[in-house]
Formats: C-alpha cells, sequence, structure tokens
C-alpha cells in the first residue's frame, strides 16, 4: 500500500470512530508502529488529525454527541451505508434527510469524492464537515430539538428551489400498499420537497422497518427508484418490492 493510500484509510478510520490506536493500525495495516508514527505525525502538521499519546483523534469538536453504543442497530445501518456510498460519484449534488442511517453514511464516504450535499440534519452537517471535499449546505429553520434536523417553512423553501442527483431518503417505514411513511408531520412535508427535488430517490432502511407504516405519508412506491437494505437483495421478504419496479440494493 502507497503511503498516500496508508493515510487515507487513516484518516477514514479517524472520522468514523473519532480516534484511533497506533498499535491497531499497525495490524490492520500491515507495517511497522513507527510508519504509522511518521504517517500521524505528517497528518497531524497537515491540521488533519490531532496527535496523541498511541494514537490520534478527531480535530473537530462535536457540538453534538452521538454514543455509538447506543445507535439502535448500528450494525445494519453501517451495511446499508456501505452499499450507498456505491451510488456517489464525483461531482453530484446530494440532498440527506437526517437519521443515523444517513449519519453512519456521511462518516463513510471516501475522502477522495467531491460532492456537494444538503442536509437539514445538524449532526450530519457536523460529521460532513470533517471531509475535506465536500461542500456542506446547512438549510436552516426550526429546529426539531428531539431529531437535531430543521423544520419549517424556510427548509421547503430552500429544498423547492435544487435540483440534486441523488437523494438518501431515512426512512421510517415502508409498505408495498402504504408506500413510505413517516413519524411526524413536519419531517414529512419536507421530505416530499426532499423528493420532488431529486432526480434519484434512494430509501435507506433497515430490514426491521420493512412492511410497517407510520401515520403521516410521504410517497408511494413509484416516486422512489431504489431501495437500500441490510438483507440480500434475493431475500423474499424483498420481492413485492422488486414486483413493484423498485431496484433492491
Amino acid at each position: 500500500m502507497l503511503k498516500e493510500e496508508r493515510q487515507n484509510y487513516i484518516l477514514d478510520k479517524v472520522r468514523e470512530k473519532n480516534k484511533v490506536k497506533s498499535n491497531d493500525l499497525a495490524v490492520e495495516l500491515n507495517v511497522s508502529e513507527d510508519t504509522i508514527r511518521r504517517d500521524l505525525n505528517q497528518l497531524s502538521h497537515n491540521g488533519l488529525i490531532l496527535k496523541v499519546h498511541g494514537g490520534a483523534l478527531s480535530t473537530h469538536q462535536k457540538l453534538y454527541q452521538f454514543n455509538e453504543g447506543s445507535i439502535f442497530n448500528r450494525e445494519n445501518k453501517i451495511i446499508v451505508a456501505k452499499k450507498a456510498i456505491s451510488l456517489l460519484k464525483e461531482g453530484q449534488v446530494v440532498i440527506m434527510s437526517g437519521g443515523t442511517t444517513n449519519l453512519e453514511l456521511s462518516r463513510l464516504i471516501p475522502q477522495n469524492l467531491k460532492l456537494t450535499i444538503y442536509t437539514y440534519s445538524l449532526p450530519i452537517a457536523m460529521q460532513l464537515s470533517e471531509h475535506p471535499g465536500i461542500d456542506v449546505f446547512l438549510i436552516g429553520g426550526k429546529l426539531h430539538k428531539k431529531a437535531l434536523v430543521s423544520v419549517g417553512v424556510n427548509v421547503v423553501k430552500i429544498l423547492s428551489k435544487l435540483k440534486a442527483d441523488i437523494c438518501f431518503l431515512g426512512t421510517s417505514g415502508i409498505d408495498l400498499d402504504e408506500g413510505i411513511t413517516e413519524v411526524g408531520y413536519e419531517v414529512s412535508f419536507v421530505k416530499r420537497v426532499m423528493i420532488a427535488s431529486s432526480e434519484n430517490v434512494v430509501s435507506l432502511i433497515t430490514s426491521d422497518k420493512l412492511n410497517t407504516t407510520q401515520r403521516y405519508p410521504i410517497c408511494d412506491l413509484n416516486e422512489i427508484q431504489k431501495i437500500i437494505t441490510d438483507l440480500d437483495p434475493n431475500d423474499p421478504i424483498l420481492q413485492g418490492y422488486l414486483k413493484k419496479g423498485v431496484e433492491v440494493l
């Protein structure tokens, strides 16, 4: 592995976990700890990480705190996020909704990818601020304190004027007959505008939410192009969605 590739790997790990240990990196990359120390020194000198005894930390002070161990179904959400990365292409304009699945996606976007991302989620915007190649636009409005997302007229106005290449839609419920639904009215309204402003709409959903419905409708299945779950696309539970003409990853 070349030096640049090794250092990009280290940066990805720091962004994903917020901290790394030198000895773990040496094992993962099959190099000496001295090599890792030199890499960390250079990255620290360039202001990309904060070098500490035995490893490194993210340089960003979080304005929010997510206890990763408390994120429900985190392993499955990471599977979904890794699949979603395959849809990202250089130079795209992307809209991301809130939610912890999209938060995992924002952590895993490759360092060398240049994108423009619009989001109304404070945690996702803060996470994306660590990425050197992403222009981040945080859409402001009334703060939904529980979800840490902006809602209201201003958010809708800004989203309605966008033309995005792809929208990653965090999904609370999806059903063959009812389509995609949401827990709260204000967030459901914002998501409907996101869909209307995007050329391609991708529903990110863990398998525990398949064939479930929430109170507020967002869209029918024919308004989205893809569903990404933590399951194998050939899983029987997904066959109904395929028959509806939705691509499943």
